[in-house]
């Protein structure tokens, strides 16, 4: 977004202790879409080019500045007392050439930066001293209730644990969004009382000043869904449902197919090229990059991995690993962290690798695990096949080399080395470097026992017969 707006500060209430959600993390740090309820607040601010970001967090909560670093400033309120309280004590730490503040709940992460460009925007075109976000919901409880005059203006807001059964049953709610002149919140901060149903500080008191005095306000009333707030495990549930909905329809206006979206389970930061189809069940988590025209599931989980174009992949999971152009994998393959494909590589049906790099055209069909492995191109591994790679106190490497051909059913125990054009033969244990071109070999000689059924059941009458 071109505007920018380096006269506002942003400030943003992460203080409450979040009781309904019955955790012990702070309601603002839980994930939705991969990233914290706080961080979509945060990217929503940013979007629209802000002078400055605060944050404002409980003491219990010192651990939410640890998440976002240097690029939000923290205020520490020691004791939950409102979120006038909260303000005031943000507005002590701007600058003063910030002449308008936009405040925030830390819970809101539907909110789009296009409505909060519009309320700043609305505020200054029509010189209010404030303006705030309101919307009409089927069910208002919990929110305070925006209460207006015959002529539509705002009197004033009221808390859900201080409204009149009257007044509970007016359905257009605050969604705790305000732009303000910072002059003129300062001073009526000073004004407010915690004499209330909380014995708190109420921003929404300001409101009512305002009013009182004749000043002009402007309420933007927007779509019930872009303000919804998350207090519970319900409301949280409620929320990723339209956070999912608007990242599927982002990607298939992309030119991604998504065969059902209700079943597409895809995080923010994940990016997908075009012509790519996801089939149900399919989870695209963290940093994930799907290049195009590949086909992802059913029943797939991808985890911060980078897959190239044209693969295939399906009821498989997949973490912090790299796949090449064309790669073919599953079906109930698994990949741990480390893994890193060449191209045109195939991983078949129960295949489980960890830190493992496969060259261009190799194969590990099925039935085996590569675990600290180096595989060249052109490699066949047969079914069955597992690296003996960990003795009980350390993890050792084996590598294979260019166009090696590892028999089903071969135990590489390493550290060890399988030369390039080498060959092991099935049911082999490989704990010695087989140079290039050789064959290893490790067998026991077999040994038939002739008449062996009869023998045993003739002991087996014996027995029965002493009985």
């Amino acid at each position: 977004m071109e505007a920018r707006n380096d006269t506002i500060s942003v400030i943003i209430l992460a203080a409450g202790k979040g009781k309904r959600m019955k955790s012990t993390l702070p309601k603002v740090m839980h994930k939705l879409c991969g990233r914290t309820l706080l961080a979509h607040v945060i990217d929503a601010t940013r979007s629209i080019a802000p002078g400055d970001i605060c944050v404002v967090a409980s003491r219990e909560h010192e651990e939410i500045a640890g998440e976002f670093g240097d690029e939000v400033r923290f205020v520490i309120q020691k004791e939950p007392l409102g979120t006038g309280h909260a303000v005031g004590l943000a507005l002590k730490t701007i600058e003063v050439r910030f002449s308008e503040v936009l405040v925030l709940p830390g819970d809101s992460p539907l909110i789009r930066p296009e409505t909060l460009l519009e309320l700043i925007t609305l505020r200054r075109k029509g010189g209010f001293s404030a303006s705030l976000i309101t919307a009409v919901v089927e069910n208002p409880e919990g929110y305070g209730r925006v209460l207006r005059d015959g002529q539509g203006n705002v009197l004033k807001i009221v808390e859900e644990s201080d409204a009149t059964d009257e007044e509970r049953r007016v359905t257009e709610i605050n969604a705790s969004m305000y732009v303000f002149e910072r002059n003129t919140l300062e001073g009526l901060l000073g004004e407010i009382s915690p004499d209330n149903a909380q014995s708190e500080y109420y921003l929404t008191d300001v409101i009512q000043k305002l009013t009182e005095r004749g000043a002009k306000l402007f309420a933007l009333r927007v779509d019930a869904e872009e303000v919804m707030g998350v207090n519970n495990r319900m409301q949280l549930a409620d929320v990723a449902r339209v956070m999912r909905g608007r990242i599927n329809d982002q990607l298939m206006e992309a030119g991604v197919t998504i065969v059902e979206p209700d079943s597409a389970f895809i995080d923010r930061d994940v990016e997908i090229g075009p012509d790519t189809r996801i089939e149900p069940f399919v989870f695209l988590e963290g940093k994930t990059k799907i290049g195009s025209g590949c086909r992802i599931g059913p029943f797939t989980t991808i985890r911060n991995c980078a897959i190239g174009d044209n693969c295939r992949i399906e009821f498989s999971w997949l973490e912090e690993s790299v796949v090449g152009d064309e790669c073919n994998i599953g079906p109930y393959s698994r990949l741990r962290s480390g893994c890193r494909l060449g191209r045109s590589v195939k991983v078949g049906g129960f295949v489980e690798m960890k830190n493992t790099q496969v060259g261009d055209g190799s194969k590990v069909p099925h039935l085996s695990y590569m675990g600290d492995t180096q595989i060249g191109e052109g490699v066949n591994i047969g079914a069955g096949t597992i690296t003996c790679n960990y003795d009980g106190e350390r993890k050792y490497r084996t590598v294979i080399g260019d166009r090696a051909f590892i028999g089903s059913d071969t135990m590489l125990i390493a550290p060890v080395r399988i030369g390039d054009d080498a060959a092991t033969g099935a049911g082999s244990a490989i704990y010695e470097d087989v140079p290039d071109g050789s064959l290893g070999i490790e067998r026991s000689k077999q040994r038939n026992v002739e008449g062996w059924r009869e023998k045993r059941k003739k002991k087996r009458d014996e027995r029965k017969d002493k009985k």
